[in-house]
């Protein structure tokens, strides 16, 4: 019997709808790399101090009125407390001059009763000024980051079965939408509470977008075209979104203007619904091969390419018709219900996790590698390209295994060495924190296709949701991982490279998919498990499954 890519092998894999395909949902990922990284300049924390109203003070006491403090060894202005203003106000009104006629230590302090005065010299607003995220509201600032992530989180969950229960593009195009309105929304937002439910929405959609585009395209497209866009073209746009965020926040200063011009590129990409046909997989694995052959015969059509009579023959009449064919719709407890593929699932959520925390850890502390925030932004950004094209050319010529294992090592042995570099060379450790990025970033792309090319079509858009989900949990904790510097300034590092090597040795344990057909049943991608070659384990442990009922 064919399979489903020797069935339409007549289209060809570079035809005029595959290259439409390819650049259109390519380039759909570019709003998702401006929104999912907005924050870092919406969110960014604003130098300010106690704000000292219009009084009569002398130039003497008016610049010192805000206590000094010494912060990483360096002289600050205090950014909580200021001195009681009405005993600075007697003392200037006495003529005295402060330290020279006063103790200031000897002055009682007070917090920032009439608000706070925030620098305009890197920022002319973000949400920290604009809802006072600061001081005993500071933790609002990085968990406000959490709640994306949160939203990120349920949409991978939730977003995979509604795909698989409704098709990939009409998933596509609704959290296309909404992720460019409820951005636009959140301008508009009067208080922080109002504008963390709007930024939930929006991570909701973000996340269900990126997967609805990247099962789309990884469905539509065939053989080393497919591994192009899944690796390169998809990550490619979404790392071109993350170069221009701060090439336009570097203009727009203003986080509300920012989030709005940051937002209008989305709105281009609602003519793909027009453009793009439904997954032809996704036809057929729901049971409707009537339209899968009606697509596949438009395609043609549009491809200048001759379809034969009958193109999904086997697909039609054959007693095994319930295997292709499933009458009944699968979701997450699939996933967990036979052994073989529950030890995968685990498996790849735990790397999926291990990864993700490492990604948006380390994208989230560019302030780190340049005193500019915005070229330690674009830096970032930029390190993400040279990372999808080595993953592509490693797609094409190393087993998938070995590539998951190599990438976890590198990323963790880079972020292990980074406590041992002295301070009098910080290049070096901005190196070795791009080093850990580019990692990251390409076991980022990589695992994206190894999922797809481990899980059945009937399944395939869940099982990547639900590893997704989990991958979100790392980028929820990613925030709160960063802080751990509080405590000892290389912590955050060690964490995310010890969660990375634990990854690597559980791959060890993954089945190997380089070089075969994506499976469309469960029942094949148990024979296939059956079939792999485990590291440190014969096969008579890991017998084939029994062809049943059961099976499916």
């Amino acid at each position: 019997m064919k399979s489903y890519e020797e069935s339409i092998a007549f289209l060809g894999q570079w035809g005029r709808l595959q290259k439409i395909a390819f650049f259109l949902l390519s380039l759909s990922l570019v709003p998702n790399g401006l929104c999912v990284f907005s924050i870092i300049f919406t969110g960014a924390k604003i130098s300010h101090h106690c704000l000292i109203p219009e009084v009569q003070l002398i130039d003497f006491w008016l610049n010192a009125s805000i206590p000094i403090k010494v912060v990483d060894g360096k002289p600050e202005l205090s950014q909580c407390s200021r001195y009681r203003l009405d005993v600075v106000r007697n003392l200037s009104a006495q003529g005295l001059i402060p330290v020279r006629d006063v103790n200031l230590t000897d002055v009682e302090q007070e917090g920032c009763v009439d608000g706070w005065s925030y620098s305009r010299d890197t920022y002319h607003s973000s949400i920290v000024s604009e809802f006072d995220l600061v001081c005993s509201e500071q933790w609002k600032q990085p968990f406000t980051s959490t709640v994306f992530f949160l939203g990120v989180l349920l949409g991978s969950f939730v977003s995979g079965q509604v795909s698989d229960r409704f098709g990939r593009k009409p998933v596509l195009i609704a959290t296309m939408v909404a992720q460019e309105v409820f951005n636009i929304v959140q301008t508009f937002s009067p208080t922080w509470t109002v504008f963390c439910i709007l930024y939930f929405i929006t991570g909701f959609s973000h996340s269900s977008n990126y997967i609805a585009a990247f099962v789309l395209g990884a469905e539509l497209l065939t053989g080393h075209v497919r591994v192009l866009f899944s690796s390169v073209g998809l990550n490619c746009g979404f790392a071109l979104g993350y170069m221009l965020l701060p090439l336009i926040a570097y203009f727009i200063r203003d986080w509300k203007h920012l989030l709005f011009v940051s937002s209008l590129p989305g709105l281009v990409f609602i003519p793909i619904w027009w453009l793009l046909p439904e997954s032809p997989r996704w036809l057929l694995s729901v049971g409707r091969v009537a339209e899968a052959e009606a697509t596949v015969r438009k395609i043609a059509k549009f491809n200048r390419v001759e379809a034969p009579v009958v193109i999904f023959h086997d697909y039609i009449g054959q007693d095994n018709e319930a295997e292709i064919l499933p009458k009944k719709h699968y979701n997450v407890f699939h996933l967990v219900k036979k052994r073989n593929i529950r030890d995968t699932t685990i498996i790849v959520c735990v790397v999926w996790f291990s990864i993700r925390i490492g990604y948006y850890g380390l994208s989230l502390n560019t302030s780190q590698l340049h005193a500019e925030p915005y070229i330690s932004c674009f830096l970032s950004a930029a390190v993400e390209v040279p990372a999808y094209i080595c993953m592509w050319l490693a797609l094409k010529y190393i087993k998938r295994r070995t590539t998951v294992i190599c990438i976890l090592l590198t990323g963790s042995l880079s972020l292990f060495l980074i406590q041992l570099v002295p301070q009098s060379v910080p290049f070096m450790v901005a190196a070795l924190e791009m080093l850990g990025k580019f990692a990251v970033t390409a076991g980022t792309a990589l695992m994206y296709i190894y999922t797809a090319e481990l899980y059945p079509t009937s399944i395939r858009n869940t099982a990547i949701g639900t590893c997704s989900t989990f991958a979100r949990m790392g980028s929820c904790l990613a925030p709160l991982v960063l802080s751990l510097t509080n405590y000892y300034k290389y912590l955050p590092h060690i964490t995310f490279g010890t969660a990375g090597t634990l990854s690597a040795f559980a791959a060890f344990f993954l089945p190997e998919t380089f070089g075969q057909h994506l499976p469309q049943t469960i029942k094949e991608m148990h024979q296939r498990e059956s079939s792999t070659n485990w590291p440190f384990l014969t096969r008579k442990e890991f017998p084939a499954p029994v062809a049943t009922s059961e099976t499916l």
